[in-house]
């Protein structure tokens, strides 16, 4: 009898060790999350542009299939190549967050230079193909490369941010970011592209004269929401982008322009008395934009004439629906 108790104390043991690991990936999970949530900002932004010049009927439809191929980044190739780089290159950590920083401080200042440099009507999208097939095709093709260019970035912050871990608990932790902030992601899209509809069925079949006004002032505020959307997540590409090169200059070795940066944040803050970490974190989060601004300007040239064409070159990748 003795040693059945033993054996019941033991798989009690064993229990709250597992439970205990679980606690631990996801506390890692949501500190990974968490260090990655600027992206996610981009990545609802970017994502509702490609809805544009479809039937009602096939915006979720596309936003599932642009999910799937989300995921399918995420798991399938971003995820076992961050774990491969922790095992056997982890010195190489660095120098790809700083390339994926470079990369969005390129398209947020680019971006920005678009906007000021190009009349608005040069922003208008070309016609849309005749073949709605093709042209869904070629939407879904292009949200999964961009996608997987802001997964890349999201991987390898997370990745950055559970290393040291074991193995085990680095693949799960990351397991866990992909889905919960895939879900974020197209979830919030979903809402987003589906929200002119609402409004325009709760103006037609509302019964109350507060519900059809409601309903209008979703349809009317959607183009203003999206345009904020766009700026803040341009906004969050520049930040997280120049806070990017500015900690791995730091990390290797030239830190000068890190502790500039928080020098005259402290300096600004100390004037602040209770608002002292909201006013260190935005002028941080300022200065790193800048940061991330100059070096977009710096790199679009080179980027328009040598990384778009290649990127375009890449084959498309589709999803089966």
């Amino acid at each position: 009898m003795s040693g059945l108790f033993a054996l019941l104390d033991d798989v009690a043991a064993i229990a709250k060790v597992a439970a205990a690991s679980l606690d631990d990936v996801a506390a890692q999970a949501a500190k990974a999350g968490t260090k990655a949530a600027a992206l996610v900002i981009d990545d609802t932004a970017v994502t509702p542009q490609y809805m544009h010049g479809f039937a009602a009927s096939r915006e979720l439809p596309i936003v599932w299939r642009i999910a799937k191929g989300s995921v399918r980044n995420k798991l399938v190739i971003l995820l076992p190549a961050g774990l491969l780089l922790t095992s056997f290159a982890p010195w190489a950590v660095t120098p790809l967050l700083m390339m994926g920083g470079a990369y969005l401080s390129f398209e947020g200042a680019e971006k920005i230079l678009h906007k000021l440099l190009h009349k608005p009507q040069e922003h208008q999208e070309q016609a849309a193909p005749a073949d709605p097939v093709h042209l869904e095709e070629t939407k879904v093709s292009g949200a999964i490369k961009t996608d997987f260019i802001l997964s890349a970035e999201i991987m390898t912050v997370s990745l950055a941010n559970v290393a040291g871990q074991p193995l085990w608990m680095e693949a799960l932790a990351l397991v866990g970011v992909a889905i919960g902030i895939t879900a974020l992601v197209y979830g919030a899209v979903a809402l987003i592209v589906k929200a002119d509809d609402v409004g325009l069925y709760m103006v037609r079949k509302g019964r109350l004269k507060i519900t059809r006004k409601a309903g209008e002032w979703l349809v009317r505020s959607m183009p203003g929401f999206m345009h904020a959307l766009t700026v803040v997540g341009t906004a969050a590409m520049l930040w997280v982008g120049g806070s990017i090169i500015l900690h791995g200059l730091a990390g290797l070795g030239w830190e000068a322009p890190a502790h500039l940066i928080e020098g005259w944040a402290e300096a600004v803050a100390a004037r602040a008395n209770y608002w002292h970490g909201l006013v260190n974190w935005a002028v941080t989060a300022t200065l790193d934009a800048v940061a991330g601004l100059a070096l977009g300007v710096v790199l679009v040239p080179l980027g328009e004439k040598v990384f778009t064409p290649l990127w375009q070159k890449i084959p498309k990748w589709k999803i089966k629906t």
